[in-house]
């Protein structure tokens, strides 16, 4: 038992040694059994790699032999393509350039501005930088308005009566507005902002230099006076087209001392280039009877007239005349409507005119303003007929279409004096 026991340890013991070196053993040749494939596995890869781009190369030479395209035009597909693709890139990357350098830009300009804010001595210059106007540019400028010319103008005021007496008594060194170094100077004399009552001075042909020595009176009582601005500004006359200012002189009449007779030059300032003014709108019907030969002109109505008395309203009545080779044949009128911007008419005025004196007749509706007093001022001014443009041919056109009925058409009111220039035109065409 004894024995037993203790040689069954000993057969434990003797058979470990030969198990560790059967362990030890068997790595040699898995060791080499692995080298071997990894060497093969790398050779293999670069081989399929090598097959796969020929495979695709095969391929891509097929398709483009499949292509009924000779050679050379493939060439040149793909330089096109090519050069498109560079433009491209060239154009979104000087965009991307532009965008930072603008940046940067608008960054400096900040900068600037603060720098501004902590150090006075550096206004001239930041302002010369952000102008870009040097200081011979800037006395070049100033010599220019200097060029406009100058006005010798007197006021007077008689607080007796209230009248006020505005004399326009030259002009001198006006800038030249036509083509021959000359102008065709005159003064037109208003207050702002109400612009109702205005003056003009005679025209002065072919002259930088004139004298004009004409006076307006304007009533208005003193205590309204504070509130105005006395306008006198020097046009150009243009028989063709609209006249162009030369220039304008501004007195608020509150700076000014009534209690004496003023007379003194002005330099003349630029004028502000103001939007057209809003005039109104009127609607007529026009209707032609060859077989009678009869034109009927309808006034219809007026909306959103210029106020023209001082309560905010106007007098409206309306003006027709027919006009051929610039001389009036016929002139007709509405009654007046009493303190209204919006008149309703619908009165009716008939004419004869043969149907081969159509093309030549022209007809002209005024609205003016009914005063009591003074003068009736044109509130605003159209004319229809073949001559005409615009809405005036059209209104004139569609009624020749459509004999013996009756057209109606909206048309918008333009300065009288504008309307006047085109007619001076027309009839020197001829």
């Amino acid at each position: 038992m004894k024995f037993n026991l203790f040689r069954k340890p000993q057969a434990m013991t003797a058979a470990e040694p030969t198990t560790a070196s059967t362990m030890t053993m068997a790595p040699t040749p898995a060791v080499m059994s692995t080298s071997a494939p990894e060497v093969s596995g790398s050779n293999n890869t670069e081989i399929n790699k090598n097959d796969m781009f020929e495979e695709i190369k095969s391929k891509f030479l097929n398709e483009i032999d499949k292509i009924p395209l000779p050679p050379w035009a493939l060439i040149a597909i793909a330089v096109v393509a090519a050069l498109l693709i560079l433009t491209c890139c060239f154009c979104i990357i000087k965009k991307c350039c532009c965008k930072k350098k603008k940046n940067k830009k608008g960054k400096k300009g900040k900068d600037g501005f603060n720098m501004k804010n902590m150090q006075g001595g550096e206004d001239d210059d930041d302002d010369e930088g952000e102008t870009g106007l040097t200081e011979e540019e800037k006395e070049e400028e100033e010599k220019e308005q200097e060029k406009l010319g100058k006005l010798q103008y007197s006021i007077d005021y008689d607080f007796e009566n209230t009248k006020l007496t505005i004399g326009i008594l030259q002009a001198a060194d006006l800038m030249s507005m036509d083509s021959g170094g000359t102008s065709d100077p005159y003064v037109k004399v208003l207050f702002l902002p109400d612009k109702k009552k205005k003056f003009d001075t005679k025209v002065h042909k072919k002259t930088l230099n004139s004298v004009f020595n004409e006076t307006f009176v304007f009533k208005v009582p003193y205590e309204e006076l504070g509130g105005k601005t006395l306008c006198m500004s020097v046009y150009d006359y243009d028989r063709f087209s609209k006249h162009d200012v030369i220039g304008e002189v501004k007195l608020p009449m509150n700076t000014i001392d009534l209690g004496r007779p003023i007379e003194e030059w002005r330099d003349l300032e630029s004028a502000d280039q103001e939007e057209p003014e809003k005039l109104g709108d009127i609607c007529i019907s026009l209707r032609y009877v060859p077989t009678a030969g009869k034109l009927t002109v309808c006034i219809l109505e007026a909306k959103n007239l210029k106020k023209m008395d001082a309560c905010g309203l106007s007098d409206p009545y309306v003006k027709i005349q027919l006009l051929q080779g610039g001389k009036r044949l016929k002139k007709k009128k509405t009654t007046v409507k009493k303190n209204t911007l919006n008149p309703y008419y619908n009165e009716s005025f008939s004419f004869e005119i043969p149907l081969e004196q159509m093309q030549k007749i022209l007809v002209a509706v005024t609205v003016f303003d009914y005063d009591k007093i003074g003068k009736n001022d044109a509130i605003g001014k159209i004319f229809v007929g073949s001559k005409a443009t615009g809405l005036g041919l059209k209104h004139w056109s569609d009624m020749l279409a459509n004999p013996r009925r009756p057209i109606a058409q909206w048309h918008a009111l333009q300065p009288e004096e504008d309307i006047d220039g085109q007619l001076a035109s027309l009839n020197a065409k001829k």
